[in-house]
């Protein structure tokens, strides 16, 4: 009987209050809600490893990959979270002081996958690395500067007194490839001091001289190819430009180029005398004392150049719209390296310079007649605002044992010693040794005399259609700037 009842009672139960017995009874339980699975991962990792370097010496290595990722390592790091895909990890040579590091591998290929970690190693091994002067052959007359146009195999040796000449295979042409020896003022530092082929040479075949006249004017003149072989053509000349400079005979400046935004630079002296005693360098109505920037592209007899739009002083009245930087008091080389331009401007008496500025930096004032170098000219106090100083001098010293007379070269970019890479090349006239060094995000550092001899007096530089370096001497040799036996 109470059996009957008891079950009745359960019976009688709303069914949810059963549900609820029912979970509550023995056993399982209620297994809830089941994990959430973790996301997959959408980014990896790269651990480059970078080693044997002394300490003390960074390497230099490029990180390349999707999305256009670049960053650029000197150390062992790990790079996290980079999208999976193919990674380029470039190493360069390292040079410093007298030994230079190379990698292995040069460059590889590295993949990384979401949710891994990839790895990539560059060893460097050391070594002395010494570099030589290799004279091509035949002794010049008075030669200034030898060039060459891109991926060409001749050289072009230019001699003050006027006269081009080509060598090829070792062998000086016996035609000259130029004379304009009767138009050319030779006293002094005057003479025809450089060289530029057009960017398009190849196809139009034209050329630029930069000289001094009978008159003592400095002359930038173009000229063209003729139909014989290594010969230009001497009655095609249309000048450029034409800038009296009538007080003396020095500071002629020397040195016409091309920039990579294929605009025609001229590097104007102040127009000599100690000390700018004009005051050229400082004054923008006037040429001299500049770097000059023009579009040659259209150039005809009547309208030889026309001002590049971003020329700085394109409208403003009373200054000159071809200057490109003032303050210059003899830039007799100077150098485009990419977008970077070096200048190598004489000094006085006291200081020799390099300045260095990315080249679409217009209006640039670097300072003289009011610095020499980062000193004042003759002041004990000088107002330095709005001027560029140097990255790079040094003094003459006593007896002028560092030196009296730069001789601006160029950066290294060639192939057949890849441990120079970046390095920057002057010379001195005075003490005719060959030196370098690396200008980077730190400032100037791997300073280095290279010991060579036998160049004597160092009249420039020059570079020829592989990008090699040449070393030009007062005393009439070329040279080629070679490896040495013992690097």
């Amino acid at each position: 009987m109470l059996v009957d009842r008891v079950r009745m009672f359960i019976l009688s139960l709303p069914l949810m209050f059963l549900l609820l017995l029912a979970g509550c009874g023995g056993g399982g339980g209620d297994p809830g809600t089941p994990p959430t699975a973790p996301p997959a991962a959408i980014t990896g990792s790269l651990q480059v490893s970078i080693t044997a370097l002394p300490a003390g010496v960074n390497g230099a290595v490029r990180v390349t990959g999707p999305n256009n990722f670049s960053q650029d390592l000197t150390s062992t790091q790990l790079l996290a979270n980079l999208a999976p895909g193919s990674y380029s990890v470039a190493a360069s040579t390292v040079t410093l002081g007298n030994a230079t590091y190379t990698p292995t591998p040069a460059t590889q290929s590295v993949v990384v996958a979401a949710g891994a970690t990839a790895t990539a190693t560059v060893a460097y091994a050391g070594a002395n690395l010494s570099l030589a002067l290799s004279d091509i052959g035949p002794t010049f007359t008075s030669p200034t500067f030898v060039t060459a146009p891109a991926g060409d195999d001749r050289l072009f040796v230019v001699e003050r007194r006027g006269v081009i000449r080509v060598v090829r295979n070792g062998a000086v042409l016996a035609q000259a490839w130029l004379d304009i020896s009767a138009n050319v003022f030779t006293g002094g530092e005057g003479g025809l001091l450089s060289m530029a082929f057009d960017p398009n040479f190849a196809s139009n075949g034209y050329f630029y001289v930069y000289y001094t006249d009978l008159a003592q004017n400095i002359v930038v003149e173009r000229y063209g190819s003729s139909p014989t072989p290594n010969v230009a053509d001497p009655t095609s000349a249309l000048t450029i430009l034409r800038v009296a400079h009538p007080q003396f005979n020095n500071h002629f400046g020397g040195l016409v180029a091309f920039g990579p935004d294929g605009m025609l630079y001229a590097g104007l002296g102040d127009g000599g005398g100690a000390g700018d005693p004009f005051g050229n360098a400082q004054n923008l109505n006037v040429l001299l004392g500049k770097l000059l920037r023009v579009d040659v592209r259209t150039a005809t007899s009547g309208q030889p150049y026309t001002i590049p739009s971003t020329n700085p002083y394109l409208t403003q009245a009373g200054r000159r719209p071809e200057i490109w930087a003032a303050g210059l008091r003899n830039p007799w080389r100077y150098a485009f390296d990419g977008e970077q331009l070096y200048i190598a401007d004489v000094g006085q008496a006291a200081r020799e310079e390099v300045n260095l500025a990315s080249s679409s930096q217009a209006g640039l004032n670097y300072g003289w007649d009011i610095l020499e170098g980062t000193a004042c000219y003759e002041a004990s106090t000088c107002d330095r605002s709005g001027l560029t100083l140097p990255v790079f001098e040094y003094e003459h010293g006593a007896n002028d044992v560092n030196g009296c007379s730069i001789t601006g070269g160029y950066v290294y970019r060639g192939t057949a010693i890849p441990e120079l890479a970046g390095r920057y090349f002057y010379s001195d006239y005075c003490r005719g040794y060959i030196k370098s060094f690396f200008a980077s995000g730190a400032g100037i550092v791997e300073q280095r005399d290279w010991n060579l001899t036998g160049a004597g007096q160092v009249v420039s530089f020059g570079r020829d259609g592989a990008g090699e370096l040449y070393v030009v001497s007062a005393g009439g040799r070329v040279f080629k700037l070679v490896r040495g036996s013992g690097g």
